[in-house]
């Protein structure tokens, strides 16, 4: 692999015009966690499909490596190259809504359009693009897309991948795949759309999507309501599942810990409840213009308390209450950050093995040390988030020594019950090493042969999936 050089900056330059080229600041080489550092490289910022193909058929020729950027907010390092000089694609410039269908459901946008943005514009013409994330004024939708993002509703509608329809990309050697169809069916040989989607930046770049649309919900309501434990959760996801079938848009499991940590931090203003409960769920509900949500939520509440599955609840009145309690969940990941977390898990389990998950994984760490651990994610999914925190009062930074064993003894017991260890942040750079251990042979085999196949000269985001040759 050849880091780009004077040579191949000036072939590019020649190639392309005076926009594409951007001063290469440090958020480039940067990313959330600090725990990847880029040491440089060019910055290119291309304005059209034609133009990210030019760089890629001149960068696979040369055989100099190529990081898709898109927001920057990737939590694996998958947008950071440490070893090399990289050519940096962000996708900045490409933020077109290039059309809207509304009677279809369906929006075109290109990949450097921010998530919130193609939010607004469904909005718009009354129509919900649902993908949410915390870090959705700033995220790219290329970039969802190619880590295949997932969010707090796809218990309802489904990852990025399957609010997908079609997918403009370009490969390694520069060919464009026009693959920006607005079809629910499509049975025409191998699914690039869902290849690309999810493949990190390995296998070619994501400049635009067709994305689906929904009709947006008349009617929203939000509960907060405390259960007993987490096989309480559970059985109370199916009650309310029983009682309002697709009209749950969130499901969210929330651990003591996580707003102890918020009331540590000074995050996530007043809490409901005098004392923080053991644990609780966050129910969102979207449902239709002749239905109650406050009185649905009544109702369910109602009945888990006659099956002693809740203790006690708050019912959002109005959507300043409602915005109240998502803010709760929403700021848990800033409090953990302020807190200062050991190891972070981002995790998925069949649902019902998630108790007995629980209930082991403590033990299993209880015999490592004093840990704190908070517990909280997407129920509805199987997605948790499970993060591990030094002793109140101490610092992270005494028990680093012990993160490999921290990871092994949860990844071990994810694999015992066959689970993923990476749920919805991806592989990146920071699981090379997970993924070679935990994956399936026969897949990790078919995946070096999907990147062998498409990327031959290994352009593409090298370093991760695989670690670099």
């Amino acid at each position: 692999m050849r880091s780009v050089d004077a040579a191949i900056e000036a072939q590019l330059r020649a190639s392309l015009p005076d926009a594409a080229f951007r001063l290469l600041t440090p958020a480039y080489l940067e990313e959330p966690r600090g725990m990847f550092q880029g040491v440089g490289g060019l910055l290119l910022a291309p304005g059209s499909v034609d133009e990210v193909s030019i760089i890629l058929r001149i960068c696979n020729d040369a055989r100099v490596p190529v990081v898709p950027y898109g927001g920057g907010t990737g939590l694996v390092g998958g947008q950071v190259m440490q070893d090399d000089r990289p050519v940096i694609l962000s996708l900045e410039r490409m933020t077109r809504i290039r059309a809207v269908h509304p009677t279809e459901n369906v929006l075109v946008a290109e990949a450097g359009a921010i998530l919130a943005d193609v939010q607004s514009a469904a909005e718009n013409v009354d129509r919900l693009f649902p993908l949410s994330l915390a870090s959705e004024g700033s995220c790219r939708i290329g970039g969802c897309l190619s880590t295949n993002a997932g969010g707090v509703n796809v218990l309802r509608y489904g990852t990025a991948r399957e609010l997908c329809l079609g997918i403009e990309a370009v490969l390694p050697d520069g060919t464009i795949h026009h693959g920006l169809k607005r079809l629910r069916k499509d049975n025409t040989g191998y699914d690039l759309r869902a290849l690309l989607c999810g493949a990190e930046g390995t296998l070619g770049v994501i400049t635009a999507a067709s994305l689906r649309l929904f009709p947006r919900p008349a009617r929203t309501g939000t509960a907060l309501l405390c259960v007993r434990d987490p096989s309480a959760a559970l059985d109370l996801l199916a009650l309310a599942q029983s009682q309002l079938g697709q009209g749950i848009s969130a499901f969210e499991l929330i651990k003591g810990t996580g707003l102890e940590f918020l009331t540590e931090a000074g995050l996530g203003g007043p809490q409901p409840f005098a004392k923080p409960p053991a644990w609780s769920v966050l129910i969102d509900l979207g449902l239709g213009p002749s239905d109650d949500p406050e009185a649905a939520l009544l109702t369910l509440f109602e009945a888990a308390q006659g099956a002693d599955l809740v203790s006690d609840g708050v019912i959002a009145q109005s959507q300043s209450q409602r915005a109240a309690l998502w803010k709760l969940r929403e700021e848990i990941p800033l409090a953990n950050k302020a807190v200062g977390a050991i190891n972070s898990h981002d995790i998925s389990l069949p649902l019902s093995d998630i108790p007995a998950f629980l209930t082991r994984a403590d033990d299993a760490l209880a015999t490592l040390g004093p840990f704190r651990v908070n517990a909280f994610g997407h129920l509805g999914d199987g997605n948790l988030h499970y993060n591990v925190f030094p002793p109140a009062g101490e610092d992270k930074a005494a028990y680093l020594s012990q993160r490999d064993a921290i990871r092994a003894a949860v990844y071990d017991l994810v694999a015992e019950h066959d689970g993923s260890f990476s749920a919805e942040h991806g592989v990146g750079r920071l699981k090379t090493d997970v993924l070679a251990r935990y994956a399936d042979p026969a897949r990790l085999a078919a995946m070096r042969a999907i990147k062998q196949t498409l990327d031959p000269n290994g352009i593409m985001n090298p370093g991760v999936f695989f670690p670099p040759d």
